[in-house]
């Protein structure tokens, strides 16, 4: 049997939110602006696809200094039209603001399929279809991982400090 290693939390959803995310609209940005303008602090995205200008992502890459072995490339941004085909992630906080980590798939008008983790800024929109679901109970952080050396996700219930851990 492999070693299972785990920090979690534990909570329910609360309100849904639909949206179609106009013209221009930063994808990432947008969903923020979203949770801001119905007071969530923490989500998951249920369904997010549509449609970029273009598109701003990186990817994970061999890196020999890393402590983990891995680590990001640098920016690639592909110009559009690109066809959306599906997206997820997690609204957390950091420092008190918003930090939403997301990862999707796309295609380009050659049908290239390509993708990775968005940047923030760098996905203006033709037109994104989202659906975030509000979560309640615990908060999702972004915080500075000492066993990876980079930001993780750190899920809390609402009532601890730390993670529980199996």
């Amino acid at each position: 049997m492999s070693l299972v290693s785990a920090n979690y939390a534990t909570g329910q959803f609360g309100k849904i939110v639909g949206a179609r995310l106009v013209y221009g609209t930063d994808l990432l940005e947008g969903i923020e602006e979203l949770c801001k303008e119905n007071c969530i602090e923490y989500a998951t995205i249920i369904s997010c696809f549509g449609s970029f200008q273009r598109s701003g992502f990186v990817y994970l890459v061999p890196n020999e200094t890393s402590k983990i072995g891995v680590g990001y490339n640098n920016l690639i941004v592909n110009e559009g039209p690109i066809e959306f085909l599906q997206g997820t992630g997690v609204v957390c906080k950091r420092d008190g603001d918003y930090e939403t980590h997301f990862h999707g798939s796309m295609c380009d008008q050659h049908g290239n399929v390509f993708g990775g983790h968005f940047m923030k800024g760098e996905n203006p929109d033709i037109t994104v279809d989202v659906v975030l679901a509000e979560v309640t109970g615990m908060g999702f952080h972004r915080k500075f991982d000492e066993e990876t050396g980079t930001n993780q996700f750190y899920p809390v219930d609402s009532n601890k400090t730390s993670p529980n851990r199996i």
